[in-house]
């Protein structure tokens, strides 16, 4: 219970909500509103639940007219399967949510029409987070997809694009099929404007990536992964290449032959203790 209250003092309501409320309110659909607020709330609690349970630093929780975000202060550095339960405890909320109207409604607590409106709701909130756009719950599983395979830099690069490319695809089919909803182009300008945001931040976000390996928890990167590099490649360009969930050992070789290894804290203590992310890695080996 203790828990559970910590959680919703980091609950905060934003701007674009009551903008929709008294939309709603001088609508009449403020019963709708409601129930569209308690199946949002429900699954960024989810989120937040299951980020807690994992130990999560839990900035805050926003709540919008059409989802939720909840923003955590960790840097990419968390297992792969750990972020994944965190972002998949949201949509998992909507079956729980479906169950329990469904077993309201059999026992008539529930109305017929009750019953539709939320039901139709909750897939539609579900859907809609599970689309491939950041920050949404689909645009970061594409991330999680892209971590697998690629750095963390080039996989967080892709999926800001990609996620720019469903969206150009969703406001194309908007102006088909729906070209006069308010609410849809207000969900629109916000999308368009946390996906610039973020790519804007691309470099700090990085940055906060590799500073938390260099100065946080090492018991974390549990995988080893060496990376084979030139003497000649800059700091700056070989630790572009490292991955999420791995600790990498660099072997420094040259025409088939091995001339040392280094520790990627070697790496990253040029990087951030001696300012040299343009040295080059055989100057940070030679000492050694």
């Amino acid at each position: 219970m203790n828990n559970l209250w910590i959680l919703l003092q980091k609950v905060r309501i934003h701007p674009l909500f009551w903008l929709v409320a008294g939309m709603a309110v001088l609508t009449g659909y403020f019963y709708e509103l409601i129930t569209l607020f308690c199946i949002i709330f429900i699954h960024e609690m989810g989120h937040s639940m299951a980020a807690h349970l994992f130990s999560w630093r839990i900035h805050k929780i926003i709540i919008l007219p059409f989802g939720g975000v909840a923003e955590m202060d960790e840097h990419g550095n968390r297992p792969l399967k750990e972020e994944l339960c965190v972002v998949a405890a949201g949509p998992l909320q909507h079956l729980l949510l479906a169950a329990a109207a469904f077993i309201l409604h059999q026992f008539s607590f529930l109305s017929a029409a009750s019953f539709d409106m939320f039901m139709e709701f909750n897939l539609m909130v579900l859907l809609f987070n599970l689309l491939p756009i950041w920050p949404l719950d689909g645009g970061k599983l594409l991330y999680l997809l892209f971590s697998c395979y690629f750095p963390f830099l080039k996989a967080y690069r892709l999926s800001m694009m990609y996620s720019f490319i469903f969206l150009i695809c969703l406001h194309l089919f908007v102006l088909i099929l729906a070209p006069l909803q308010l609410s849809i182009w207000i969900v629109l300008g916000y999308l368009y404007i946390s996906l610039w945001m973020e790519w804007k931040q691309l470099h700090y976000v990085f940055m906060r990536f590799l500073l938390e390996r260099y100065y946080g928890k090492k018991s974390e990167l549990q995988h080893l992964k060496p990376l084979r590099v030139a003497p000649f490649e800059l700091v700056n360009d070989v630790v572009r290449k490292f991955h999420r969930g791995y600790k990498h050992p660099l072997i420094v070789a040259e025409n088939g032959k091995e001339l040392g290894v280094l520790d990627e804290n070697e790496l990253l203590f040029a990087c951030f203790a001696e300012n040299r992310l343009h040295a080059k890695v055989k100057d940070i080996l030679s000492p050694y």
